[in-house]
């Protein structure tokens, strides 16, 4: 028998920026799309939603309705960045894992009884480690089909929840038609609101015929009858990773100080540069985002002509330069490459500071595979 977990961090956005600012634990807050006015409420708090702010309301009503609130944009390197750790994390309970959107993971633990106990224990232990590890708590529904888990997940407020197999009519029964994902579908929904059927028992009761079932609902019918019954056999499906580079650094102090700045950016530089050089590749795609303490993001893109440290930094140095155009303090900065291309080195005769810096690279290659990236450093002038 099938079994599939659906493991949910709840509210994920939240609980990223007050894991990555403590101060934020308390004070109402919400995600929004975007700082210009028609911007909207993705996530918030409890707190702000005490103080009448409500999900899709726009930015330009928000802060209307709610001075005290933080209107944060939505960081999503900062989201992307923690939901590889939590991928990294559930991997290690079975190949079989697929990301759902952040904070949302499908794990075939079918036949893991013998490595890692019962279904229940496991979900606690997976929670426990995403709790101890990345400090974010979250939620894990069990089930035959990925359908009813992650229902489970949704609706239940307990930390793990397991729903038997045969049970799954009746614990859809009672909740409302929405959680059904075909009661969503517009003609569907329209019949649904016409008909008055507020819960899954009545959609249940009026499948239970299935002419009248293809009379009012048409095409939709089978499918409709299959998810009011808790039925999917929709299979968990590992994703097809993106090939690129993604470096990032938050700094353990919010700084607008051009030294401490170019540090990070020579380091991220330096490590970039390694892995382009690692697979003899170069970037036609560079995307350097800069994100600001009061949460406004910045972004600039370019591309790299080479992969020695010294052209790669002074890529990204530039970029930098010109995302940089606030005097507010920087929280942390990220390089994202991607769009490869295979980089061969030219012999030639008259050797300029290219060729230099290239052979300044490889003799640095062989010193950091050996004792590891951190073992010698490029140094730099910053006026260079």
């Amino acid at each position: 028998m099938a079994c599939i977990f659906h493991l949910r961090l709840k509210d994920f956005q939240l609980q990223a920026e007050r894991t990555l600012d403590a101060s934020l634990r308390t004070r109402p807050l919400a995600i929004i799309s975007s700082h210009h006015q028609n911007g909207t409420v993705v996530a918030l708090s409890g707190e702000a939603r005490a103080e009448g702010l409500t999900r899709g309301m726009k930015v330009s009503l928000a802060r209307e309705m709610s001075h005290s609130a933080l209107l944060l944009p939505y960081n999503r390197s900062l989201y992307a960045r923690l939901n590889s750790y939590i991928y990294a994390a559930v991997q290690k309970f079975t190949p079989l894992v697929e990301p759902a959107g952040y904070g949302k993971f499908y794990l075939d633990m079918t036949g893991t009884e013998r490595l890692h106990g019962s279904h229940e224990q496991t979900g606690f232990r997976l929670s426990d480690i995403i709790r101890d590890q990345i400090s974010l708590l979250s939620v894990v529904g069990i089930s035959t089909s990925k359908l009813v888990s992650r229902i489970a997940t949704a609706v239940v407020p307990e930390r793990i929840h397991r729903v038997a197999s045969g049970g799954e009519s009746n614990f859809l029964s009672p909740l409302d038609s929405p959680v059904i994902p075909a009661a969503n579908e517009p003609v569907v929904l329209k019949m649904i609101r016409f008909l008055i059927l507020k819960q899954v028992r009545q959609i249940q009761a009026v499948v239970a015929f299935p002419e009248d079932a293809r009379i009012l609902f048409g095409p939709h019918s089978l499918r409709l009858t299959r998810e009011s019954n808790g039925q999917d056999t929709s299979v968990v499906k590992p994703p097809i990773l993106k090939d690129h580079i993604l470096e990032q650094t938050v700094l353990p102090e919010d700084s607008n100080d051009e030294m401490i700045l170019w540090g990070v950016v020579k380091n991220l530089a330096e490590q970039v540069a390694f892995k382009l050089r690692r697979n003899s590749r170069i970037s036609k795609k560079v995307r350097l985002e800069i994100h600001y303490t009061d949460g406004f993001r910045h972004v600039r893109k370019g591309s790299f002509s080479a992969n020695d440290d010294f052209s790669v930094f002074a890529a990204a140095w530039r970029l930098f330069e010109l995302a940089n155009t606030r005097r507010n303090r920087i929280r942390s900065v990220l390089i994202d490459v991607t769009d490869f291309l295979q980089h061969a080195a030219q012999e030639t005769l008259f050797p300029g500071p290219d060729v230099r810096n290239a052979s300044l690279a490889e003799a640095l290659e062989i010193i950091r595979r050996r004792h590891g990236f951190g073992g010698i450093q490029w140094a730099m002038n910053v006026k260079n």
